[in-house]
């Protein structure tokens, strides 16, 4: 199984850069046994959605995940592009994400992250911040994984 990790973010893009979330993601999803790449992407929903769409289309990776940019202000364009780009939203991930974070911040009710299917590809919105994001994917992976595993059999 392969997994793409995008940070959403311009400056780290321009800079051709990771967040160090996504160091943090590329090590656990290579420990549950997954092929790992990892990029940043500018935060812009046209090109966002267009690279989450041709990865699933070409059933490159069956996994993307994206982090930063899920907020509620203008940039924050992740969950929309990833909308633009799914068939199906599974919103129980998000949900139960943000359930978990809410024991520690209340500011998650801020977080508008999504996750749902294109082809056989689950595309998960993840925070910014390498804690969030971090305890977020652990507490959700067996469930992820369940998906990616049932949607290419």
């Amino acid at each position: 199984m392969k997994a793409a990790i995008f940070t959403i973010n311009t400056k780290l893009y321009q800079e051709k850069k990771d967040s160090p979330a996504t160091v943090v993601l590329k090590r656990i999803l290579g420990q549950a046994g997954l092929e790992v790449r990892a990029g940043a992407l500018p935060e812009e929903r046209d090109v966002i959605s267009a690279v989450m769409k041709q990865l699933a289309e070409n059933h490159s990776v069956q996994l993307i995940l994206t982090v930063g940019a899920n907020g509620f202000q203008k940039q924050d364009c992740a969950p929309d592009a990833l909308c633009d780009a799914v068939e199906r939203l599974l919103p129980g991930i998000p949900e139960a994400m943000r359930a978990y974070h809410m024991r520690s911040s209340r500011k998650m009710v801020l977080d508008c992250s999504r996750a749902g299917i294109c082809e056989n590809t689950l595309i998960v919105n993840l925070p910014g911040n390498s804690k969030l994001a971090k305890e977020g994917l652990e507490y959700v992976l067996p469930e992820i994984m369940q998906v990616v595993e049932a949607l290419n059999l």
